[in-house]
């Protein structure tokens, strides 16, 4: 009896897996159009399909759908809607078959719609099996189909979506028509859409494939640092990967309140607005790992995708070690084991409690992606870097378009070399924990990394013991995190008996130096001001942010001097240094009292639904500082909660919970409850009757 459940649970997948057997969905080609009033799509659907044997119904996956005029070859044919899934069972014959129908949707996930009249976004993210909530699809990755998509929206909008863009159209005076196409087949979960008022540049790689970037109009001045080393990525993916890049055209768009970092979609790639940066913002957050990442996907995971997720580490293994690679050709090999060596790190300190193994579909991301990046390193020492490459190559050749597993990886490993791929997949793959002592073997070949362990071991000499190797050390060329983990050690101690090192690591021209000084240095006399002023001038909107709040904190007769200097300092995606600054402005007595109500104003606006999540956390954050009885303000605390982006919504409810272990505010929030929407009082309610 305690196997039911299971066996419901497998049931399903059962069947889908039992269709794909008998039946070969080719393309799929949809007319679509969008109700942004109600956030509705509509759709005109073709798909081509070939029954290779018998098979009593056939499912194509549809969440909460309403279905019209549908016909196989040209003939009306009953069909069953359940919901989930749209099922067939009459009309298709063996050999080709041609399904059309009509369809709408109203998706809760998938399809988001951000923002209002010109500040408009429409995007989706698929992730895994979701495409389905807004087009009639497959939710099973094995099922792979040639996708056309045609959209029909406003003609002041840009519209993005999978493939080569064969022609824009105009449909009347209001609207154009997109048609998009796809050569290749791909899985659904894949399939996209961005709509919005982009900017475009071009460039094209050295084998010849445009590269479409897109920012927002208004970020039309960021697109040098947002999309910095571009093509210097794809052209170093296509000589080490060895399989030119296989989809035609590669474009990338940056929309607001993305769930994740980006999401590799077949030939058009999105991610999150935060990685639009300026010349200053790319030195504190960059979109490099993350473009590489997605990129690196288009070979791993659209190209060839895994069976299952037990066989993820395929995908997500494979984007994370070719992103950090791509890392180590544009910044050095010190760059790249350093990233090497914090993600054994974070391993090593999560295999404590994380005991998944890599091979098993219910393993964390940290797992699937940085320890699937480290078993994949561990194969290239062993293999040989030239033996690796040419197993991937023959690898991505072999099941170009089609599905993979471990077994079909290795097997093209065991194909270049006597390596023990059965011992590396019990120890990497199907044990849990993480092989520090092998790690570290491999790390210590680099002399950068076996310094770095030298000065950690360190920590505990007196300060006698070590001083000859720190200075050198902070004079030499090393790497930043070596002089940072000295700065570190020097923390704690007497500020006159750190000043010699803190000076000598201030003239450094590397920003993160600087910044560790900055990190570590929170009290100091009065005579290093000046020195400790020049953090305000520094390229990095973080030391600039750290600087301030030491000033403003410890020397607070200069504090009118410093609101002065940072006045119109704006900072990152999140406005970090505006919001800090209206915040030191409203808690500064005597500083500009005519101006306090528009800086309150300002402070309170920004938490509006017109503004980014990261954005109005940041405002949320700072007025329950400055005044945490702030109707207005609590109020706002309520929206967050219906919130599509969950790092959001769980903040807001975090916060809520805390706040309604007092009294007062459980009173303050079950009133506000009749005057609030009705999603915003059901996600309330739970949290005032838990």
């Amino acid at each position: 009896m305690r196997r039911l459940p299971f066996l419901f649970l497998l049931f399903p997948y059962f069947l889908f897996s039992q269709q794909l057997q008998k039946v070969d969905f080719k393309t799929l080609n949809a007319t679509l159009s969008l109700d942004t009033a109600n956030k509705k799509i509509a759709g005109k659907t073709t798909y081509v399909f070939e029954v290779l044997s018998t098979i009593d119904t056939i499912r194509i996956d549809a969440k909460n759908m309403s279905f019209s005029n549908l016909k196989i070859n040209n003939n009306t044919v009953e069909f069953k809607n359940s919901g989930k899934e749209l099922l067939l069972f009459k009309g298709f014959k063996k050999g080709k078959n041609t399904l059309t129908f009509e369809y709408e949707a109203t998706p809760k996930q998938t399809l988001y719609f951000i923002g209002e009249k010109e500040n408009l976004q429409i995007w989706t993210q698929g992730q895994g099996k979701y495409t389905s909530h807004w087009l009639p699809s497959f939710d099973d990755v094995n099922e792979k189909v040639i996708f056309g998509l045609t959209i029909s929206f406003d003609k002041d909008f840009t519209v993005l979506s999978n493939g080569k863009l064969k022609k824009v159209a105009d449909v009347n005076q209001a609207q154009k028509q997109w048609e998009y196409q796809m050569e290749k087949p791909m899985s659904s979960y894949l399939a996209m859409l961005a709509i919005g008022k982009f900017a475009k540049q071009t460039e094209t790689t050295a084998s010849g494939t445009p590269l479409e970037m897109y920012l927002s109009q208004e970020d039309a001045s960021k697109f040098e640092y947002t999309y910095k080393y571009s093509k210097t990525i794809f052209d170093f993916f296509e000589s080490e990967i060895g399989v030119k890049y296989p989809w035609g055209i590669y474009r990338q768009v940056p929309v607001k309140d993305f769930l994740y970092g980006g999401m590799e979609n077949t030939t058009s790639t999105i991610f999150s607005q935060d990685y639009v940066v300026d010349e200053i913002g790319f030195n504190d957050r960059n979109y490099i790992n993350v473009n590489a990442h997605e990129l690196a996907h288009q070979w791993f995971g659209d190209l060839i995708t895994a069976t299952s997720g037990k066989h993820h580490w395929l995908q997500e293994g494979f984007a994370t070690y070719y992103a950090l690679l791509a890392e180590k050709e544009l910044f050095g090999e010190d760059h790249f084991n350093w990233e090497m060596y914090e993600i054994a790190e974070r391993l090593q300190q999560a295999s404590k409690t994380d005991t998944i193994p890599l091979m098993n579909e219910k393993a964390s991301a940290l797992t699937f992606y940085q320890k699937g990046a480290w078993a994949l390193h561990i194969l290239r020492e062993n293999v040989g870097a030239k033996n690796f490459n040419k197993a991937v190559k023959k690898y991505l050749e072999k099941y170009a378009f089609k599905n993979v597993n471990t077994a079909d990886f290795l097997a093209e490993i065991n194909a270049v070399s006597k390596y023990d791929t059965k011992n590396f997949q019990e120890i990497w793959l199907e044990k849990s924990g993480f092989e520090v002592t092998e790690a570290l073997g491999i790390l210590q070949k680099n002399k950068f990394i076996k310094n770095y362990l030298d000065v950690l071991s360190l920590a505990e000499k007196p300060l006698a013991e070590k001083q000859q190797i720190f200075e050198e050390t902070l004079k030499s060329e090393a790497y930043y995190p070596i002089k940072e983990e000295i700065l570190f050690q020097l923390q704690s101690l007497e500020f006159p008996e750190k000043l010699p090192f803190i000076q000598i690591a201030m003239q450094s021209k590397d920003i993160k130096v600087r910044q560790a000084v900055a990190k570590t240095l929170n009290k100091f006399p009065a005579e290093f001001l000046p020195d400790f002023e020049t953090f305000l001038d520094d390229n990095s909107y973080v030391t600039k942010e750290i600087a301030l709040n030491v000033l403003w904190s410890q020397f607070p007769d200069n504090r009118t001097k410093y609101l002065d200097k940072s006045r119109n300092w704006i900072g990152m995606n999140d406005k970090n240094l505006r919001i800090l600054w209206l915040t030191m402005a409203l808690a500064t007595k005597d500083f500009e009292p005519e101006n306090k109500l528009g800086y309150y104003d300002e402070l309170l606006g920004y938490v509006s639904p017109n503004y980014e999540s990261s954005i109005r956390q940041n405002a949320l954050i700072n007025l329950l500082y400055i005044n945490p009885n702030d109707t207005n303000v609590l109020r706002m605390l309520v929206n967050p909660l219906t919130h599509h982006k969950w790092q959001f919504s769980k903040f807001a409810r975090d916060k809520i919970r805390e706040l309604i272990k007092k009294e007062k505010y459980k009173l303050f929030f079950s009133e506000l409850l009749p005057s609030l929407q009705e999603n915003e009082k059901v996600a309330l309610e739970r949290l005032l009757n838990p």
